[in-house]
């Protein structure tokens, strides 16, 4: 079943920003990575899914009912990138209040707040007042009030932004575990490497349109990067190589006796191969050639590069 389906999702502001004919489906228990540059629409998107805003055309459902359905938002929990809670209260009555919002009952709320307030990693100062948390902390209360209902559905926009590289490691953690549960995940993040880690499927967005979609596995076969160790090496021939026959080459090292390290993104083994006998027949030796998996963040920025080049507004 799709937690997550949309058709022609649009949201159109008066400076035009915004959402253009949205299409993407998320099936129960995915992780769906929502990619793309500042301003590219992603967070409109997700307040639409979310029920803060209305579309101006098209449709989206989770779990089969209509987004901003009472029905729907009892589904979901959500951590918005700008947070802002009441400063003047502890960690633990912040918690407490969304666990009221959601309807949960005394016992309920006595058990899982302080459980939550663990999970997320501020279980010691969740007697603090919220004004003297750092803002790593202040995003772990609001994935705390994000998982206080129990949601089937999880939406995080940059859930890991503000923290530490062992905060980022422990929240990774967690939602490794919350999928594990079967909670399905829809993930904004600028942090390709989370991304890769966590999730099945991405889209990237770009100008409020999707440019691509798919499985993960799938995206990182696309013209994986060759790593070439070669000596002779000559800067002309890199040049004309370039210029020859389009190939994105880039020289990571290069010393004086001539030897360097190439990176060349290409197609196939086939086209690997006539590299190789390009460069030898310009008087370069080969020492080693080596085939690399391609990263989330070259994808992206490859991507975006492509939009770039033919014209078209990122």
């Amino acid at each position: 079943m799709n937690a997550i389906h949309t058709e022609a999702l649009t949201k159109q502001y008066s400076n035009g920003r915004g959402c253009s004919n949205v299409n993407i489906s998320v099936r129960e228990g995915e992780a769906f990575g929502f990619l793309g540059p500042n301003g590219a629409g992603k967070s409109t998107f997700v307040k639409m899914l979310v029920g803060l805003i209305f579309p101006t055309e098209g449709r989206a459902s989770l779990f089969g009912e209509p987004v901003g359905t009472i029905a729907a938002r009892r589904m979901l929990g959500y951590l918005p990138e700008l947070y802002r809670y009441q400063e003047w209260l502890t960690g633990e009555e912040v918690v407490r209040l969304h666990a009221k919002l959601v309807g949960l009952g005394r016992d309920e709320t006595n058990r899982r707040v302080p459980e939550l307030l663990e999970r997320v990693g501020i279980g010691l100062r969740s007697r603090d007042r919220v004004k003297n948390y750092s803002k790593g902390m202040q995003q772990r209360l609001g994935l705390a009030c994000a998982l206080v209902g129990d949601p089937r559905i999880l939406f995080l926009d940059e859930p890991s932004s503000a923290m530490d590289p062992i905060g980022r490691s422990e929240v990774r953690q967690l939602l490794h575990e919350l999928k594990a549960q079967g909670k399905t995940i829809f993930l904004n993040s600028h942090l390709m490497e989370d991304v890769e880690s966590l999730c099945d499927r991405v889209a990237l967005l770009n100008n409020g349109t999707v440019l691509q979609q798919g499985l993960v596995t799938d995206v990182l076969k696309q013209r994986p990067i060759w790593k070439l160790r070669i000596g002779g090496f000559a800067p002309a021939v890199l040049d004309w190589l370039v210029v020859e026959t389009g190939l994105e080459l880039r020289v990571v090292t290069a010393e004086p006796d001539g030897s360097a390290v190439l990176e060349a993104q290409l197609e196939s083994e086939e086209q690997a191969g006539w590299l190789h006998s390009v460069l030898i027949a310009q008087g370069a030796t080969l020492y080693e050639s080596s085939r690399s998996r391609t990263k989330l963040e070259e994808w992206f920025v490859t991507e975006l590069a492509g939009k770039s080049h033919r014209g078209e507004k990122l």
